[in-house]
């Protein structure tokens, strides 16, 4: 059995007389990617803004590798990594530099460009962040979320309006992080993305966990209460055709 990094027990949110997050429970091991799964408003990036402390809990309970996330925020901060819908990063300071000034908030010292390979970003190592594509943006956002080596990242929504390339080399990306041993949760809308990224995933509807499971077994689990649709089968799709007109080496 793989260890529990992150365990969450009756997480609760309220604004007025809305519950936006209601009394969730789930268990995320360690080196898993989990994703949380739900149409806007649903709850998820409520509940990823608990966890990180970005929050408070109104209640319930939150632990992180044993810590309690509201009791010492300062302790989790360290131990995360945070990619939001919208990074916001200095004008006109290099890469390579910003880098550097995001690893010295942690007292970490880095190679930059080591990082910027990783995200494949060698060549922009002299660019700034308002002259980078949407996906060199996100790409370029995971490499600042990862200069202190954290033990679990947070990934909120994180190819929302970007192209089917830019989409497929961040998921590239996201798979490569993971297999370095690193937690990854991340949110999303698409299911697609969910199907391809994550082991395990929580689905959430008005505030509430609805279902809980491996893509595989709730699809399993959809067809054994007597579900079925008329489907063609294609080979491909348009997606597939505007990557093979555009380049099948997904581009930068």
């Amino acid at each position: 059995m793989a260890e529990v990094i992150l365990e969450v027990k009756d997480l609760q949110k309220s604004y007025g007389d809305k519950k936006a997050v209601d009394g969730i429970s789930f268990e995320v091991k360690k080196g898993e990617t989990f994703g949380i799964l739900g149409p806007n408003g649903a709850g998820k990036t409520t509940t990823l803004e608990m966890i990180e402390t970005l929050r408070p809990i109104d209640g319930g309970i939150a632990l992180l590798d044993g810590i309690d996330v509201a009791k010492q925020p300062q302790k989790i901060k360290y131990m995360i990594g945070v990619q939001t819908q919208s990074t916001a990063f200095m004008d006109k300071v290099k890469l390579t530099e910003l880098l550097e000034q995001q690893a010295a908030a942690y007292g970490e010292q880095i190679d930059p460009m080591d990082l910027l390979k990783q995200v494949n970003l060698e060549d922009k190592a002299s660019s700034y962040v308002e002259n980078l594509s949407g996906g060199q943006k996100q790409r370029f956002s995971i490499a600042a979320a990862l200069v202190h080596k954290p033990k679990i990242f947070f990934l909120d929504e994180p190819t929302t309006g970007l192209d089917p390339q830019a989409r497929r080399r961040l998921w590239d990306l996201i798979k490569k992080v993971q297999k370095q041993g690193m937690t990854v949760i991340l949110t999303t809308h698409y299911m697609e993305e969910a199907e391809v990224l994550c082991e395990r995933v929580a689905i959430m509807d008005e505030g509430k966990i609805v279902a809980l499971d491996s893509p595989k077994k709730l699809v399993q689990q959809l067809l054994g209460r007597g579900f079925s649709k008329q489907e063609q089968i294609e080979q491909a799709n348009l997606e597939d055709v505007f990557l093979d007109l555009t380049g099948k080496e997904l581009g930068r």
